[in-house]
C-alpha cells in the first residue's frame, strides 16, 4: 500500500515513487518511437497509399469503447480490493469482541487472557501468509506453544487449524468452570465471523479475474496505443508523439492498476498492507489485556506499506 503525505498538485505532476510509471515506461518508450517513424514516414506513405490512410474518427470511437471496458475492468478490481479490506476490518473486529469477552469473562485468569491473544495474532499472521503462499513459521513460533505449532506445521490451512485449537481450548475452560455455557456460545459466534473473515478473503484469492479477460483487455490497450500515432500522424504532425505517449499513458496505466488491485494480497505497492494489518490487530488485543505485541510496526520503503 502507498502512504505518502498529500503533496500539492504541481509536485504531484512529478511523482515517480508511487505511480505505475515505472511499469509501463518501457512501452510509453515503444508508442514514443512508433509516433516518430509514423510522422517521418507520413508524406511518404499519403503519396504512395493515399486511399489507405488513417484518420481520427475510428480511433475516437474505439478509444471511446476501450475506455468503458477499462472502467468496467477497474470497478471490478476495485471491488475485490475493498471486499478484501473489508474482510481484514471484520477480522480486526470479532478480534477485539474476542478479547473483550475472554478478558471481562475470565477477568482473573491472565494466563487464558495472553493465550488467547498470542493465537488470535498467530491467526492473523498465519491467514496473511496463507493469502501470500509464504512460510509462517517465523510468525507462529513465538506465538503458539509446542503443541499448537506442530499441530499448525502439518496443516493445509494453518489459520483454520489455529482457530481450531483456540475453540477447543476454550470448551476446555467452560468445563472447568471458567464460564458459563451461554458466555462460550457468545464468544462462539465472534469465532465463527474470524471463519467466515477468513474464509471470504481464501475466495477472493483463489478465484481471480479470468486470465482470458486480461488477456484480451493488454491486447486491445496495447494494440490501439501503437496504432493511434499513425492515425494521429496525417492530422497533427509532429504533435503526434507528445499526444499518442499522453493517450496511451492513460489507458496504460488503466489497465497496470487494474491488474495490480485485483490480487489485493500480493506484494505489489498498490496492494494491501498485510503486514501493518497484523501488527495493528495484535496491538489492538494486547493492549487489551495489557500484554506486549510481538510485533515490530512495519516500516514504508519508498513510501510503499507492505
Amino acid at each position: 500500500m502507498i502512504v505518502r503525505p498529500h503533496l500539492h498538485w504541481f509536485r504531484l505532476l512529478f511523482v515517480w515513487r508511487g505511480s505505475v510509471l515505472p511499469y509501463i515506461a518501457a512501452r510509453l518508450v515503444l508508442v514514443l518511437a512508433v509516433s516518430v517513424i509514423s510522422v517521418a514516414c507520413r508524406d511518404w506513405w499519403l503519396s504512395a497509399h493515399g486511399d489507405s490512410s488513417l484518420s481520427i474518427p475510428p480511433f475516437t470511437l474505439m478509444g471511446v469503447s476501450l475506455a468503458i471496458f477499462l472502467g468496467f475492468r477497474n470497478s471490478v478490481s476495485y471491488e475485490r480490493y475493498w471486499e478484501a479490506r473489508k474482510q481484514w476490518g471484520a477480522l480486526l473486529i470479532a478480534a477485539r469482541a474476542l478479547t473483550r469477552q475472554v478478558a471481562s469473562f475470565a477477568a482473573n485468569d491472565r494466563v487464558l487472557q495472553k493465550y488467547v491473544v498470542r493465537t488470535l495474532a498467530a491467526f492473523a499472521y498465519a491467514l496473511k501468509h496463507q493469502l501470500r503462499a509464504t512460510d509462517p513459521q517465523a510468525d507462529l513460533a513465538c506465538r503458539l506453544n509446542a503443541p499448537a505449532l506442530e499441530r499448525a506445521g502439518k496443516a493445509r490451512c494453518v489459520s483454520s487449524v489455529i482457530l481450531l485449537g483456540l475453540a477447543q481450548r476454550l470448551a476446555a475452560e467452560q468445563k472447568a468452570g471458567a464460564f458459563s455455557e451461554w458466555q462460550l456460545q457468545s464468544m462462539d459466534r465472534n469465532l465463527n465471523l474470524l471463519t467466515e473473515a477468513g474464509g471470504a478473503c481464501e475466495r477472493i484469492a483463489n478465484t481471480p479475474i479470468p486470465y482470458t479477460y486480461r488477456v484480451l483487455m493488454n491486447r486491445t490497450v496495447m494494440i490501439y496505443c501503437l496504432l493511434l500515432p499513425v492515425g494521429l500522424s496525417s492530422t497533427i504532425g509532429w504533435l503526434t508523439p507528445l499526444v499518442a505517449t499522453f493517450v496511451a499513458y492513460t489507458f496504460l496505466a488503466l489497465d497496470v492498476i487494474g491488474e495490480q488491485i485485483e490480487e489485493p494480497f500480493g506484494t505489489e505497492p498498490n496492494d494491501l498492507a498485510l503486514a501493518a494489518m497484523c501488527h495493528g490487530i495484535e496491538v489492538s488485543i494486547c493492549e487489551m489485556v495489557e500484554e506486549m505485541p510481538l510485533s515490530q510496526p512495519p516500516e514504508a520503503k519508498n513510501y510503499v506499506l507492505s
